[in-house]
């Protein structure tokens, strides 16, 4: 049923895009694992939402859209290798089990999504294209989306993504996990991208939400399978306690109405106590493996002074300020800089961070993103210079995709505003 002043087809397209980023991974896996292509099981995925975008307003949602955009793909599948004369075996794989009520056909397969994960981060995929396409397919996230997460271009990322499918299609890549001699060599990636939708999944980049959980949740999932397939890997270990940490607060990070709550305004009774528990374990596993702390462990460590604080005020900053110059050697990147001028504010005052937030404008980075000036906004308001601090509020809330995020900023640009509350 529409939402008032909604037509049909609007309605329709919203539950496909819901519909998309919970189930689209396991389609497009599914048909990959029965076509052994995955560009090829994307575009029939999507050539199936195509379909349904047709049909459904007047016929009804199916009561299982996922099947029915299976079901549908598959047949499209089979009509192009009718058509293209192609091996009987590709034809009966696929017929083979296809049942007639197309509802009963769906029966997601995990490790399929792990699969996936690995032939997007093949050896023959550039690292952008391996980011790039695992956002896509395993993600399900637009193109649009991709180029803001990675201050690049739309047309950019489409091209990265079309090289990638044509890559994979050349170079035959079967659908399989890779043998364990070959792990060494495409763990990192994949690490990488299990990191970066959990990532997206804790802040989005656009849309109406300000995180989206059925992502974050399906990272965290398919790094606990990683972790227990390398049980030897510390950094495994630290990117799942990483993600135990970071999901413990989601319970607390929403307000009525779905308003953002912010970390030093959280209600920590509401808090996930055995997810923190279970990140602790982790870091303690990938710790006791002895190779000294990584990129994803040195985070985790970070994020275990939040989940451990009992008060925001007492939040170990002096530690996560010797954490962040750790992770800056280690890997060193503008984000990571900035959060560093946000723990030296905390630790030696708003005045110490904003030099080192001043020395990343004058470098140049983070352009295009919102973070940055938020920052400044948060950091001069404290130093009561509101009307610098309402500017760059105003600056952030105008670079920010994310409606949930543009709201809070703007909001803070109206409280900095003479007359206005005191900024917090």
């Amino acid at each position: 049923m529409a939402m008032p002043g909604t037509s049909a087809a609007e309605a329709i397209r919203r539950r496909l895009d819901a519909l998309w980023r919970i189930e689209g991974a396991r389609i497009v896996a599914t048909l990959a694992r029965a076509t052994r292509d995955v560009g090829l099981a994307e575009d029939l995925a999507q050539e199936a939402v195509a379909d349904a975008l047709a049909q459904w307003p007047a016929a009804g949602v199916p009561s299982n859209p996922g099947a029915w955009l299976t079901a549908v793909a598959k047949r499209k599948a089979i009509d192009a290798w009718r058509r293209a004369e192609r091996l009987d075996e590709h034809y009966r794989e696929l017929v083979r089990g296809l049942p007639e009520n197309v509802e009963a056909e769906w029966q997601p397969v995990d490790d399929d999504v792990l699969r996936l994960v690995f032939i997007s981060c093949h050896p023959v995929l550039s690292r952008e294209g391996q980011l790039a396409l695992t956002l896509r397919i395993v993600g399900g996230l637009s193109t649009e989306d991709i180029a803001r997460l990675f201050l690049v271009s739309v047309p950019t990322v489409q091209q990265r993504i079309v090289r990638a499918k044509k890559t994979l299609a050349a170079a035959r890549i079967p659908f399989e996990t890779p043998e364990p001699n070959e792990w060494g060599e495409r763990l990192k990636a994949v690490l990488a991208v299990v990191y970066l939708l959990f990532t997206e999944g804790y802040a989005a980049t656009s849309g109406d939400k300000w995180f989206r959980p059925d992502l974050a949740s399906e990272a965290l999932r398919i790094g606990r399978v990683l972790a227990g397939l390398v049980p030897h890997e510390p950094e495994a270990h630290a990117l799942v306690a990483l993600m135990e940490f970071q999901a413990s607060r989601f319970g607390a990070r929403l307000g009525p109405g779905g308003a953002p709550v912010l970390l030093a305004d959280q209600d920590r009774s509401r808090w996930d106590q055995a997810q923190i528990r279970r990140g602790r374990d982790r870091l303690a596993r990938a710790d006791s493996l002895g190779r000294g702390r990584g990129n994803y462990a040195l985070q985790a460590a970070i994020a275990e002074c939040h989940a451990t604080a009992p008060r925001f005020d007492e939040t170990d900053w002096p530690r996560i300020v010797l954490l962040y110059e750790a992770l800056g050697r280690l890997a060193p990147s503008p984000v990571v800089e900035l959060n560093r001028a946000v723990a030296v504010s905390m630790a030696a005052g708003p005045a110490a961070g904003l030099a080192l937030a001043d020395r990343l404008t004058a470098e140049g980075a983070l352009r295009g993103s919102h973070l940055l000036p938020s920052v400044r906004g948060e950091l001069l308001a404290r130093l009561g210079r509101t009307e610098e601090a309402r500017a760059e509020f105003a600056a952030a809330a105008a670079l920010a995709r994310n409606d949930r995020a543009r709201e809070t900023l703007e909001r803070k640009a109206a409280d900095a505003a003479p007359g206005g509350a005191p900024a917090s």
